[in-house]
């Protein structure tokens, strides 16, 4: 499960080291690690990352099965924990250890900040091959964050890109050995974590205000043509 620690104002959340699958118990994991970082006065900063072969395999298809009846549910959870990174009122960076698929490629699309390991994992959307339209919000935050032909690129086709091409494409910042993945997310957040949240909040909330509205709808599918 997902666990929290701190060096001076930079927090990391280690998503765990497993496929770190968008369960409600691991939600509810993460969000009261956020609650915790929020909750926490003076400078500050986040770096979520995972432990192993996988940053987030996604959503919890397993148990998406066994509850059909509490898809809706369930997805608004996931889009107000993407909402919540999104929106969080201090810098924010996604150090990708491993895979990031769906759901999990979407959770660090919602930080400031992705550097992805150099060598190893895949960032893919792979919706497309799954049959499962993206919501309007999950669009939305992809949308917001990525170029139209990174968009194209990776959410139409299911392609799976290394860190390399991830980077090359815009999917994220920079690339980095494992050994320094935590170091260099750290470098490029620890000298803003002094920035006024206040500020910072309300500069994100009008920044995301299309993909952060979507995202809290909750809305399973896209709308009819």
């Amino acid at each position: 499960m997902p666990e929290l620690r701190n060096d001076g104002p930079v927090f990391i959340l280690d998503l765990g080291q497993g496929e770190n699958r968008f369960s409600p118990d691991w939600i509810t994991e993460v969000n009261a690690h956020l609650d915790t970082v929020a909750g926490r006065p003076g400078p500050a900063a986040l770096i979520t990352t995972g432990t192993g072969k996988f940053f987030s395999n996604g959503l919890d298809l397993d148990w998406l099965g066994a509850h059909p009846q509490e898809v809706q549910p369930f997805i608004g959870r996931v889009q107000e924990l993407l909402a919540r990174v999104l929106s969080l009122p201090i810098p924010t960076v996604a150090a990708v250890n491993g895979h990031a698929f769906g759901a999990g490629a979407m959770l660090a699309l919602a930080h400031d900040y992705r550097i992805m390991r150099a060598d190893r994992g895949y960032f893919c959307l792979p919706e497309v091959d799954l049959g499962m339209p993206f919501t309007p919000g999950m669009a939305a935050l992809i949308q917001a964050k990525l170029t139209p032909a990174a968009a194209i690129a990776s959410m139409t086709t299911g392609r799976r890109f290394g860190g390399p091409e991830a980077r090359d494409l815009g999917l994220v910042d920079d690339i980095a050995d494992l050994d320094r993945l935590i170091a260099s997310a750290d470098a490029l957040v620890r000298p803003l974590a002094g920035k006024d949240r206040k500020t910072l909040g309300r500069i994100k909330a009008t920044m995301f205000a299309s993909p952060l509205a979507a995202l809290r709808e909750g809305r399973l599918t896209a709308p009819a043509n």
